[in-house]
């Protein structure tokens, strides 16, 4: 084990009390990431982050104002300014309108999965992975049981297709929200450097759901059988579809899209302003709309800005990316960079482990397009990998169908790996 006097600690920074506070902090709080919670109590991860964020401004007597500096304002801004047009499109019906609109296609097994493929995908990377899986799961669930179709390859390859398809673009989660906004990175050079590899992924995925082992095992029974899965009533919990606010939302995403790709408007403020457009409404009151604001997102943000914050200002993290250096392991590099990123991302969830990074990727665009890809596909390994996978999952129990880790396993672990290949390769040789 190393201790102070080893190789791992030379030249380490002397640490002040309030700085062995910090750290102390900084280690309760990734736990709770790791855990989603602190045990024995009834903190989720948002909780932890603000906590923590509260108890590294006591620990370290600055201001509150000096802590708000630490937040980057812009990602903050640009994620609640999409949770309003993702609140505009599912009050307006959309979700379930396309997903039903797909439900109804006369297709097979295999047409289906690649219809809801395509569609979780695409939609994913204008309106958020999180926001399609919640909107998408009931429909999926309850179309399975009622075509006594297994569910479980259904509703795990959702969610794997959602975080695959938010890769695309630097709006489809947090995470690339984040990257974009910190590192400046140009909206439509992302999406050309990351649209073949999320096309590639996507087409991966089918090909697993649709002939790998799990759908040969399928075949074994007939998928008509009675006995495994009875249909469940048809529950409409979602608002019904209103062509009008449907329309408004979509001009809205659409002339967003164009100013992200055509024009050098901060996204942060256009978002803003569509956001504002969006908020002017006659039907829709503001406060139902700001119900489906995801305000703990936004804290747990807030709080790891300022928790992260701190920790840099001990010198520590700075000296483990030395010290890795001066053993061959460059973060900017993109072999060392996926692997800690894979790593990171199911130790702590993405989010997290991409605030950690960012810090010490250093200047080009190439390793925010490895950290955006990276990040989003691990999150596809591990059951609690993703947001968008528990999100199916705690949909799904509702709707009768049971997802365990091993279930979930079968299918996102080969994926998983399959995509970081393609990512590999694009990056090494396709671009």
């Amino acid at each position: 084990m190393p201790t102070l006097s080893s190789p791992l600690f030379a030249g380490l920074p002397a640490l002040s009390a309030s700085d062995w506070g910090v750290v102390a902090v900084f280690a309760v709080v990734y736990l709770g990431m790791f855990l989603g919670g602190l045990p024995r109590l009834k903190l989720d991860r948002s909780g932890v982050a603000l906590l923590g964020a509260i108890a590294v401004i006591a620990i370290t007597g600055e201001s509150v104002e000096e802590a708000a500096r630490t937040v980057d304002l812009p990602t903050i801004v640009l994620l609640f300014a999409f949770m309003v047009v993702s609140a505009q499109m599912r009050l307006g019906g959309f979700y379930g309108a396309v997903t039903q609109k797909v439900a109804d296609m006369p297709l097979s097994r295999n047409g289906l999965l690649a219809a809801l493929i395509v569609v979780a995908g695409a939609l994913s990377a204008v309106f958020s992975n999180d926001v399609i899986c919640l909107a998408m799961t009931p429909v999926v669930a309850r179309l399975c049981l009622q075509r006594r179709l297994p569910p479980v390859p259904f509703l795990v390859g959702l969610a794997c297709a959602a975080n695959i398809g938010s890769a695309a673009t630097l709006i489809g989660n947090p995470q690339n929200m984040l990257i974009g906004s910190v590192l400046q990175m140009h909206f439509g050079a992302y999406v050309a450097q990351a649209l073949v590899p999320v096309a590639v992924s996507l087409a991966l995925l089918w090909l697993w759901l649709a002939f790998g082992p799990g759908a040969r095992a399928e075949l074994v029974r007939d998928p008509l059988a009675p006995a495994v899965y009875q249909p469940l009533p048809v529950r409409d919990e979602e608002p019904e579809f209103d062509a009008f606010q449907t329309a408004k939302g979509l001009l809205v995403a659409g002339v967003l899209m164009g100013v992200f790709l055509f024009t050098g408007w901060p996204r942060e403020v256009a978002a803003l302003v569509g956001a504002g457009v969006l908020l002017l409404s006659r039907r829709l009151h503001s406060s139902h709309v700001m119900g489906f604001v995801d305000w703990p997102l936004l804290l747990l943000f807030i709080g790891l800005f300022v928790v992260n914050h701190a920790f840099q200002g001990t010198g520590l993290a700075a000296q483990a990316v030395l010290w890795l250096a001066a053993h061959g392991v460059h973060l900017a590099e993109p072999g060392p960079l996926l692997v800690v990123s894979v790593v990171l991302s199911n130790l702590v969830s993405n989010v997290p482990a991409v605030m950690l990074l960012l810090p010490h990727l250093g200047e080009g665009a190439q390793a925010g397009v490895t950290l955006a890809l990276v990040t989003t596909f691990a999150g596809n390994l591990l059951l609690v990998g993703s947001i968008a996978n528990l999100i199916v999952v705690d949909l799904a129990r509702r709707e009768g169908v049971t997802i365990d880790w091993k279930q979930h396993g079968v299918i996102g672990i080969p994926v998983t790996l399959g995509t970081l290949a393609v990512v590999w390769g694009w990056l090494r040789w396709g671009v």
